[in-house]
């Protein structure tokens, strides 16, 4: 029996226990319990999990994916260097938009420190962006409200063309730990933070792309963990 819950869990990973159970259901056999088919995927290492989170993309997106990565792939440090790339991110006033998960004993649900303080309408937020090159860190620009052709395209004007990324998560990890009372403080800071990061980030950017490029191709176009 447990060689038929295994084998159905692996045919298809996105089966749940419950799924599974009634798959290795019969009438001659007395069915698992759902918490016996739960013990022994974990203890093959089959655990429950949220799925992470990545935009959609199309199949016409995936063959361009991979088009792009192909032709890209060799690429040294001399050509990426004569690109700049941008990229926008929102820095939240308190709190993360993200999923938390925590570990609590049974009866300690509201104990403050396993809870996850909110404030009424997710306390605000602030929407910044920026670029850079191989050479240079380009000013940070703050966006008003929603951003829109009309603010993108004073942004290339009055920002990218009069100072003439792929990897912003990196930029953006040296960031989050940046708090402040109000949006206006919040932009400072993290004005002064983004001046303090070094070319020696956007050099380690730059030499990782190769991989990057290798990563979208064995993927087939979907998403990677870039």
């Amino acid at each position: 029996m447990d060689r038929n819950i295994l084998r159905a869990a692996r045919e298809d990973p996105r089966r749940t226990s419950t799924d599974i159970q009634m798959v290795v259901t019969s009438p001659v056999e007395p069915a698992l319990s759902r918490r016996t088919i739960k013990r022994r995927l974990q203890a093959n290492g089959l655990h429950g999990r949220r799925p992470v989170r990545k935009p959609f993309i199309s199949e016409k997106n995936r063959r361009a994916r991979v088009a792009w990565a192909r032709a890209h792939l060799n690429w040294g440090r001399a050509e990426w260097a004569k690109h700049i790339w941008s990229d926008e991110s929102k820095f939240n006033m308190f709190g993360s938009d993200g999923n938390a998960w925590i570990r609590r004993p049974v009866g300690a649900r509201y104990l403050p420190k396993y809870q996850l303080p909110t404030v009424k309408h997710g306390g605000g937020s602030c929407m910044v962006w920026g670029c850079f090159s191989a050479g240079s860190m380009w000013p940070l620009r703050r966006i008003q409200g929603v951003m829109d052709r009309f603010q993108y395209d004073d942004i290339l004007e009055n920002t990218m063309r009069s100072w003439a990324l792929r990897n912003w998560e990196e930029l953006e990890r040296r960031l989050k730990g940046v708090r402040a009372t109000n949006v206006d403080q919040k932009f400072a800071q993290l004005e002064a933070a983004w001046k303090t990061i070094p070319l020696s980030v956007v050099d380690t950017l730059l030499d990782s792309m190769p991989r990057r490029c290798q990563a979208v191709i064995d993927a087939k176009g979907f998403a990677t963990k870039y």
